[in-house]
């Protein structure tokens, strides 16, 4: 019995979250049972097949055909529902991305499955329990499944993506679709870089400030650490809603998810929306005249101050230190 894992590659660059997937289903095939294989789809899969073998697919089944030119959601559900009856699967993962719900729904709904999305644990048996997220990570819920395929997607930073003590296998397995013309009505045609090198989603150092930044010129002090750091400037959504910063740079349930080794939250109170898009941070360092704040309680460290004067404090000492 199988557990397959959809993994989302770029043109042959592998998606960072397609590993945190292999990572936590590596685990439950374990526990369940069953053989932990990946699945890549389109031009160019076969390049981003290396890491896999490491994160522990046995096998990496490597899906091409004329229409699969480029992401598109009909024409992935379609292969890798059919990539489910032909292998046996009982069950078909992915990670909570937006690609990865979007092609697992795809699937559930031609394989008139039920579908838990963005699990944080499932433990396996007759019928699998899990917690998954709901309501943008505000709320956890407890769920069972019980189904011919187990349809799952675990959530976006839920584990850390790490290679296996023992690399499997990872021996390649080619299969070709049977698609009609109208798979391949919604597919990827072109793209328009809207940023380059670190984002705020990918960079290890975030520096996010809140309402009590005070003002858009306020952000310059931050601006001013996180280059120090090599990091990227974040913002509660308070400071969208008053026009300092742009959307792009809001961390939260409504604005984008972190994971850096380290954020420093400086005057943002930690109101549940903001917090559902940061948690996944490995460390977390508060900077708040309020010592009560939630940010201060859900911290790591904190610094009970004027970020005013902190944070211009902590740039000098590493421009300092750094010579």
């Amino acid at each position: 019995m199988t557990l397959l894992i959809l993994c989302d590659h770029d043109r042959g660059t592998l998606a960072e979250a397609s590993l945190e997937a292999l990572t936590f289903g590596r685990d439950l095939a374990q526990r369940a049972g069953l053989s932990c294989e990946a699945v890549l789809i389109g031009e160019d899969a076969e390049s981003a097949a290396g890491p896999l073998a490491a994160h522990g697919a046995v096998q990496v089944h490597l899906a091409s055909h004329v229409l699969l030119t480029d992401y598109g959601p009909e024409a992935w559900g379609e292969t890798l529902t059919q990539l489910t009856r032909s292998t046996g699967a009982t069950a078909v993962m992915a990670c909570g991305t937006d690609r990865g719900n979007e092609v697992i729904a795809h699937v559930a709904a031609r394989l008139d499955e039920p579908f838990v999305a963005n699990c944080t644990n499932i433990t396996p048996g007759d019928t699998w329990t899990m917690t998954r997220v709901q309501w943008g990570g505000s709320l956890l819920e407890d769920a069972t499944l019980d189904a011919g395929h187990r349809l799952v997607t675990v959530a976006h930073h839920a584990v850390e993506a790490t290679p296996t003590e023992t690399p499997a296998d990872g021996a390649l397995v080619q299969f070709t679709p049977d698609l009609v013309a109208e798979a391949a009505r919604t597919v990827v045609k072109d793209r328009v870089v809207l940023t380059q090198g670190i984002t705020l989603a990918t960079s290890p150092v975030v520096v996010g400030g809140g309402r009590g930044v005070g003002s858009e010129d306020g952000f310059a002090q931050l601006e001013d650490l996180a280059g120090a750091l090599g990091g990227v400037v974040g913002c509660s959504r308070a400071v969208t809603n008053n026009g300092w910063r742009p959307h792009s740079d809001q961390v939260g349930q409504t604005g984008t998810r972190i994971a850096p080794d380290i954020y420093i939250a400086a005057g943002i109170s930690g109101a549940i929306q903001h917090w559902v898009g940061a948690m996944a941070a490995k460390n977390i360092l508060a900077v708040n005249t309020d010592g009560e704040a939630n940010m201060v309680a859900k911290a790591g460290y904190a610094v009970i101050g004027d970020l005013h004067k902190v944070l211009p404090a902590i740039t000098e000492e590493i421009v300092l230190r750094r010579g």
